[in-house]
């Protein structure tokens, strides 16, 4: 009898917290092109689904991400397979670096429910990059983060220059890069890459404490805040605060907006409904 074929990314909705697990771990999570797409895809219907309003990014094993692994994996839906150095044409790197890498980081930043990811082990390359861009990071004490594109004379992708100096400043994400050193969680922590370290065996139920009070917040509310964070940095004062005054003018369209005043008025806890 031949046992059914693994699911490489386990998907489960846990009441209002969608979970994305990468499922394996015998490569250390090296994520291929058919598990990026389908994490792709489902941070996209996180987006679209009323009843998700949040999102786990996690991983079996001892390891939550060792980076891309295109090692004979098929290449995923509109991504072109990498060519070998005497076939490659000016283009074919870019291209599959922008349709590749960068699409994953991208639906991370732009999916509108907050995503919390909960790093069990070590998380390098487009690991690191994956957790990095998500909007809160927890971290196992065995976790390190690794800036390991150096160590193979490539520079680094999956929107990796773009995070680094925004979370701990350019002089530091250029040591990072530079080196390819290990960072364990609790130097990530001190550093700003991390928001929380916690023993191994109380990541999961802390990822979950945190998922469900953000389940239960104004879902609006915190989408819209996090596009603004998001953006704050990339343009000018002016645009930001008129980024944020059009951002309140939406919010205060939803339910949930017009329940926490109400709330307040009241004096009672508010009930977020998550429109």
């Amino acid at each position: 009898m031949t046992d059914a074929p693994r699911d490489d990314v386990l998907h489960r909705l846990d009441g209002n917290v969608a979970w994305i697990t990468l499922n394996r771990p015998e490569a250390m999570n090296a994520v291929t092109p058919a598990q990026r797409e389908r994490v792709i895809a489902l941070l996209a219907d996180a987006s679209a689904d009323p009843a998700v309003r949040a999102v786990v990014i996690t991983a079996t094993g001892k390891g939550f991400c060792a980076g891309a692994d295109l090692r004979g994996a098929p290449a995923g839906p509109g991504t072109p397979a990498p060519a070998t150095a005497g076939d490659r044409v000016a283009g074919d790197v870019a291209r599959m670096i922008r349709l590749g890498a960068q699409r994953l980081i991208t639906a991370v930043l732009d999916c509108e429910k907050p995503v919390l990811a909960a790093v069990n082990g070590t998380a390098a390359g487009i690991g690191a990059h994956l957790a990095l861009a998500c909007d809160l990071v927890i971290a196992a004490e065995p976790a390190r983060f690794i800036e390991v594109f150096v160590r193979r004379g490539l520079v680094p992708d999956g929107g990796g220059a773009y995070l680094l100096p925004r979370l701990v400043g350019p002089q530091k994400a250029k040591e990072l890069m530079f080196f390819g050193d290990a960072v364990p969680a609790a130097e990530a922590e001190r550093l700003g890459l991390v928001n929380k370290v916690v023993p191994a065996e109380e990541l999961e139920a802390t990822a979950r404490a945190w998922a469900e009070r953000l389940a239960q917040g104004p879902t609006r509310a915190i989408a819209l805040a996090k596009q603004l964070v998001n953006a704050s940095l990339d343009g000018d004062r002016a645009t930001a605060l008129a980024a944020e005054a059009s951002a309140q003018e939406i919010n205060m369209t939803t339910a949930d907006a017009n329940e926490g005043v109400a709330s307040f008025v009241e004096r009672r806890t508010p009930k977020y409904l998550g429109r």
